[in-house]
């Protein structure tokens, strides 16, 4: 596996494989990789020839007063955990690289980018719109692995790879979860013992939701009233949204008459954790 900070030197080695005829996958990320992370370079390992990994906390998705300078980083553990997944190179970028001290072209989207996370974090996917579609033009690769934990993300991602016709398929894979139910993320590191305790509420929240809708349920306020109940009864969790939206669209419906997406943001202590499930109907 080779590690590396400059573009050229991945369009060097992608041109080569290239030239051999190998099928190219894509993993991006932001680093601080766990086994979510993992489980979406098993996956590209599994399904292309050769596999590149981008580890690069993209400053431009971050807010003004959010976290990018306390973001954890540790590339040294990134690099060992991407070898023992079998991917074949990592693409460290420099901030300066991606984005020169000029820079003014961005990606930029409407209607998806509205709801969930875009209510609060106003310039997040114009930032993750802007740096996903440089990676593609670096990397050129066949398929490209996103988690289900950011859905509102990979739907994003979806649209912007049909409207700007990309060449590309976009790959979701499932949630990888703790034992106790919590999502894998990079912030679960912020919680101190009693808020990780309390972080649970998500998951919790989560399987009353689809239980309650496995069971027939359909009418969205009625979902996410219980939903936010149980959210509500633990005191360090606080609630920035819990909605029901269409799963492609990502418009609220009031009736879960297709496939949906209950998604929730919450707040446990000063962290800001997601969650999610897609319900067919």
């Amino acid at each position: 596996m080779n590690v590396v900070s400059s573009v050229a030197e991945v369009r060097a080695q992608v041109k080569e494989w290239r030239r051999l005829g190998l099928s190219v996958g894509l993993v991006p990320t932001m680093g601080y990789l766990h086994e979510g992370h993992k489980s979406l370079i098993v996956r590209a390992v599994a399904e292309n020839d050769r596999v590149v990994v981008s580890d690069f906390v993209n400053p431009i998705q971050f807010g003004p007063s959010e976290d990018l300078e306390s973001y954890p980083r540790d590339i040294e553990a990134d690099a060992r955990l991407c070898e023992s997944a079998g991917a074949h190179l990592v693409f460290l970028p420099r901030p300066e690289d991606m984005y020169a001290p000029d820079f003014c072209t961005y990606v930029d989207m409407r209607g998806l980018t509205e709801g969930l996370c875009g209510k609060t974090r106003p310039t997040h996917f114009r930032g993750v719109c802007t740096v996903v579609s440089k990676l593609f033009h670096i990397v050129t690769p066949d398929r490209a692995y996103f988690g289900q934990k950011d859905a509102q993300q990979l739907a994003v991602i979806r649209r912007m790879v049909r409207d700007l016709n990309f060449d590309i398929t976009i790959v979701g894979c499932p949630i990888v979860r703790e034992k106790d139910g919590l999502a894998k993320s990079s912030r679960n590191t912020y919680l101190n013992a009693e808020e990780r305790k309390a972080a649970v509420v998500l998951s919790r929240a989560v399987e009353l939701g689809r239980s309650m809708m496995e069971k027939g349920e359909r009418s969205a306020s009625v979902v996410l009233s219980a939903m936010k109940g149980l959210i509500e009864k633990e005191p360090l969790a606080r609630i920035d949204y819990v909605e029901m939206v269409d799963a492609v669209s990502m418009q609220p419906v009031t009736q879960a008459d297709g496939a949906v997406l209950c998604a929730m943001a919450v707040y446990v202590g000063k962290t800001r954790l997601i969650d999610n499930f897609i319900f067919e109907g």
